[in-house]
């Protein structure tokens, strides 16, 4: 009985030891025996690299006969080319062709598809005996039979420009008045010659062509008294502060109403601007009280 007890007894202690959770600490490894053993490479023996085989690095050119053909005006021209040529490049032989339009004045088509000039010959399908169809670029005019057809078009001068050029006389600065108004010098013209126009010049060169004198009245320009740098007595009384202050209070006893006096006084005061600096419009402005848009 007591060795039955005790197999019970080992029994239920194994069973508990079994239902207890295992905890591993943090610097656990796990034994060498216990660990799976690395798989081997197995060294299996490759086939080797076929070898590419060696391309030429340019394509071969083929040496191709077409012929272009325009139908207005008519024209045929026959040129010998290469595959590898690019579009642009059979636009400049065709344009060294006798009575051949210049290269900048070609379209090149294609059963109706226009050839791109960047292109090669050989993107298009195009084999030797072929007909490649020649358009004109609009606004330019080309004749087969003229033999300057692939030179430009020129203008041709009209008579009216062929003639003699007629020389103009220059004013001097010194005959030009100069009126001085707040440092600002203007120049006034008394007379002008003008030359006949050239529609109006005569081809034979023993007649003589007389000038048109231009008078202008000067007589109301006003002529400078003193030097540049010095101001009349009308510039110094607009210049004044006290002048628009006494000027802004009369036109306040003139309106009944304060804003047509400011309006008035801002007529005023921009009439008079072309005579003042920029100094002293502002200290007007400070003197007076009244602030213009902009501090102007």
């Amino acid at each position: 009985m007591a060795d039955q007890a005790e197999l019970v007894f080992v029994r239920n202690y194994i069973k508990a030891l079994a239902s207890t959770p295992v905890k591993y600490p943090n610097d656990y490894q796990q034994p060498p025996q216990n660990s799976l053993k690395k798989v081997p490479v197995l060294q299996v023996p490759l086939p080797p690299v076929p070898e590419r085989k060696a391309e030429s690095s340019t394509p071969a050119a083929t040496s191709l006969n077409i012929t272009v053909k325009s139908l207005k005006p008519a024209a045929s021209f026959s040129l010998s080319v290469q595959s590898t040529d690019t579009i642009s490049d059979i636009k400049t032989q065709l344009a060294t062709q006798p009575r051949a339009p210049p290269a900048d004045a070609q379209r090149l088509l294609l059963k109706g598809k226009a050839l791109a000039d960047t292109k090669l010959l050989k993107e298009y399908s195009i084999k030797d005996g072929d007909t490649v169809n020649l358009i004109l670029k609009p606004g330019f005019s080309w004749d087969p039979s003229s033999s300057n057809a692939s030179s430009p078009p020129t203008l041709a001068p009209s008579a009216a420009m062929q003639a003699p050029s007629q020389k103009f006389p220059s004013a001097s600065t010194d005959d030009i008045p100069k009126l001085s108004t707040g440092g600002h010098r203007h120049g006034r013209t008394p007379s002008i010659v003008l030359s006949p126009s050239p529609s109006q010049v005569s081809l034979d060169p023993d007649e003589k062509i007389a000038d048109i004198n231009l008078t202008l009245d000067t007589s109301s320009i006003p002529t400078a008294s003193s030097s540049p740098g010095t101001k009349s007595t009308y510039q110094t009384s607009l210049a004044e502060p006290g002048f628009w202050d006494r000027l802004y209070s009369f036109l306040r006893t003139e309106f009944t109403n304060d804003g047509d006096a400011l309006l008035a006084f801002e007529d005023f005061l921009r009439a008079a601007k072309g005579n003042l600096t920029a100094n002293e419009i502002a200290k007007i402005r400070d003197h007076v009280g009244v602030v213009g848009m902009s501090g102007t």
